[in-house]
């Protein structure tokens, strides 16, 4: 692909990162090619995704350093001017990051010679019954990370607003959306609507509908479902509900999740991938959707999310299924699937070893 403009995302808080950054402003000024740091707090208030990448003279590829929650900060920019994300990795957990810190040149190699793989991951977008804010006297209860709080969201211009169907806003979320409690020793009470049908009213301490990537996030630690990236779904999960029923229901992404606030209700914030956007009370209401964009990030080769999914998540086989024979492989074929199967997405076999 044809990169002119590089913008990177660095955690500045390790030595690893702030020393690769280093490597990819040295690879662009040799290649010619714009780089600069976007997503930066010094001067103060952050800024609205739109402004930052503004500011960073629109990249086509933005290059995150850091773990996940750098990926997620990188995403959220690079959804906001259409651009690739190439993910760094720096995080000991992480499903998002592509490519290790001592690879970075060689991946940007890959990239400016077009030796890529574009994959494509389902975001969600949402509506209120009215404008998210964030209350001043709250601040400090709410503040979440190392830096200030995301502006408050904008409405989308290009759509139509008003009415039953809420306020458009320009959100993007590639992990969840979250609706939880403020007040430590009072749950919210939710009503939870999908598809436009009522399912159940909740007594939680919040609810959450998260993309097949999220499934591995926030939704995953409350005892959601694990879903494959690759998948077109929304994920409810509620978290420490009041009730009997407390499992994850898996959506198509055609059918909207509501959440309404009863009337009985505590405050609730809401976040967007980790960060609080606004607070809602007894009676207001927001809606999450599949959004009509996705996020194009860059892979340099197959992802092996089931094998990277065993390894971080630290899997062991149960002692009862190995205890009369050996273990089972990890890779159970080696040769290509027949032709009727040459459909199927199917990891590369290993590589024989001399």
């Amino acid at each position: 692909m044809t990169v002119k403009r590089v913008g990177m995302v660095v955690h500045g808080g390790h030595p690893e990162a702030v020393a690769a950054a280093g490597t990819v402003r040295e690879w662009s000024m040799e290649h010619g090619i714009a780089c600069k740091d976007i997503d930066v707090w010094n001067d103060g208030d952050r800024r609205s995704a739109h402004e930052e990448v503004a500011a960073a003279g629109d990249p086509d590829l933005v290059v995150t350093l850091g773990g996940d929650g750098t990926f997620l900060r990188g995403a959220r920019l690079a959804a906001a001017a259409d651009a690739l994300v190439l993910g760094v990795d720096l995080g000991r957990v992480g499903f998002l990051t592509e490519v290790p810190m001592t690879d970075v040149r060689a991946a940007l190699d890959a990239v400016y010679e077009g030796r890529l793989d574009v994959e494509e991951r389902m975001l969600l977008t949402m509506r209120a019954s009215r404008r998210l804010e964030i209350p001043a006297d709250i601040e400090a209860l709410i503040r979440y990370g190392r830096g200030p709080l995301l502006p408050p969201t904008s409405v989308r211009p290009d759509c139509e607003s008003g009415g039953e169907w809420g306020v458009p806003l320009d959100v993007t979320a590639l992990n969840d959306v979250v609706l939880e409690k403020l007040a430590r020793d009072r749950q919210i009470s939710v009503g939870v609507y999908i598809s436009g049908r009522l399912l159940a009213s909740y007594s939680a301490d919040a609810l959450l509908v998260a993309t097949p990537t999220g499934s591995t996030a926030y939704s995953f630690a409350a005892g959601g479902s694990v879903v494959s990236p690759r998948a077109e779904v929304l994920v409810f999960t509620p978290v420490a509900p009041h009730m009997t029923f407390n499992r994850s229901v898996v959506a198509a992404p055609d059918e909207p999740v509501g959440l309404r606030i009863l009337e009985r209700s505590g405050r609730a914030a809401v976040s967007v991938d980790g960060q609080v956007r606004g607070v809602i009370g007894p009676g207001d209401w927001i809606g999450v959707y599949a959004s009509p964009r996705k996020l194009r990030a860059v892979r340099l080769g197959p992802m092996d999310f089931y094998g990277r999914l065993r390894e971080r998540m630290n899997l062991t086989d149960a002692p009862a299924a190995v205890a009369d024979g050996t273990p089972a492989p990890l890779w159970p074929v080696s040769s290509p699937p027949p032709g009727d199967l040459a459909h199927l997405a199917m990891p590369e076999g290993p590589v024989a070893r001399p």
